[in-house]
């Protein structure tokens, strides 16, 4: 570990260097790549020149140890007492810090909730899930827009989609993707029984033209008018938009906006991720086999989470997590799901990091 620590701190200091130089200064989009790197970096070198500090003093009380005099011995002996646990804290701290970082987990999102099984009632809990999600996000400090939303006829919503913006977006979201259900008594239910319904959570990291190999000039643009609901605007206008890659016959369309412009880039936003799975793919092809991750596919087939109102109840089925507060996670406080769904994830990239060392 301390090689690949002092690599690490090697390449700190180089890109350090390259920070002043005035060659990368010059270079806005170098520039900004190199300090997202080293800001990324700063975290593990911190904790690296801890751990020496805490192997110096070990060192030197073990040392003290070796000595004649009883009452340096006893103060050694109080150090390592104190300075041991310390440094296996640390040795943790730092294999999580050195577990490899998914690129996508700092993007921002597309995020879609409609409702699933259960008619009118799967709706009202969409609606609910749109209140619970929209005040974590402001409690991180996330912007939002709301694109698009068809309201269910009872309450709620059949269909949402917006957009969230900020740091580590997706790399805190990405675990809510899938089907979450729902048992309580409904409201539309005269003889107070207990009903189970659902809604789908889908959660698209937004990717930029750059991050797929996409040649603008493969890509063939058309324009058409919406359908659904919309009243007069969807009879005049063609505000949807419908995006084709010549190369592959890969199709991606959006009429959740009355946009074109915003039809556009959500329609592009789906072609990059359809694309970039099909390349992700291509190369991992013979990784295909290798195991599912704890924390599930993300496929919308998955039953990811129960919340159960009669006995207040939430259990995440991928981790085994179960909490008493689902008044309080309805009000937004999800961060601890989420927490155990990173660590349950973490846990398993370093089963694969020993694994493979």
């Amino acid at each position: 570990m301390i090689d690949k620590l002092e690599a690490i701190q090697d390449r700190y200091y180089y890109l350090e260097e390259q920070l002043s130089d005035p060659e990368v200064i010059s270079d806005m989009k170098r520039y900004k790549k190199i300090g997202k790197e080293y800001k990324d970096l700063k975290p593990i070198i911190d904790a690296f020149t801890n751990y020496k500090d805490i192997l110096g003093n070990i060192e030197t009380a073990q040392e003290m140890l070796k000595e004649n005099d009883a009452e340096m011995k006893e103060m050694a002996q109080m150090e390592l007492d104190e300075l041991v646990p310390q440094r296996e804290s640390l040795e943790e701290e730092i294999k999580q810090l050195l577990i490899p970082k998914d690129p996508e987990d700092e993007r921002d999102v597309i995020f879609e909730i409609r409702s699933g099984a259960g008619g009118d009632e799967a709706s009202i809990f969409a609606g609910d899930l749109y209140r619970m999600y929209t005040r974590f996000f402001e409690s991180q400090g996330w912007k939002t827009e709301l694109i698009s939303a068809n309201e269910g006829s009872a309450g709620g919503y059949s269909k949402l989609v917006m957009e969230v913006n900020g740091e580590d977006v997706y790399g805190r979201l990405k675990f809510e993707s899938g089907a979450h259900r729902v048992q309580r008594v409904p409201k539309t239910e005269s003889q107070g029984r207990v009903h189970t319904s659902a809604a789908t959570v889908a959660v698209v990291p937004k990717l930029e033209i750059e991050d797929v190999d996409i040649n603008k000039a493969d890509l063939k643009v058309d324009t058409y008018r919406s359908s659904g609901a919309g009243g007069q605007h969807v009879n005049k206008t063609e505000s949807a938009v419908r995006i084709t890659h010549l190369p592959t016959g890969v199709v991606s369309e959006s009429q959740d906006s009355r946009s074109q412009i915003k039809n556009r880039e959500i329609a592009l936003q789906r072609l990059y991720v359809k694309i970039a799975e099909m390349q992700k793919k291509q190369h991992e092809s013979e990784q295909a086999a290798k195991r599912k991750s704890l924390v599930g596919s993300g496929d919308r087939s998955d039953k990811i989470r129960t919340y159960n109102y009669p006995q207040n109840r939430m259990t995440d089925h991928r981790i085994n997590l179960t909490m008493y507060n689902l008044d309080q996670i309805m009000e937004g406080n999800i961060a601890d799901i989420i927490e155990g769904l990173q660590m349950a994830e973490n846990a398993e990239k370093l089963k694969g990091e020993d694994a493979a060392g």
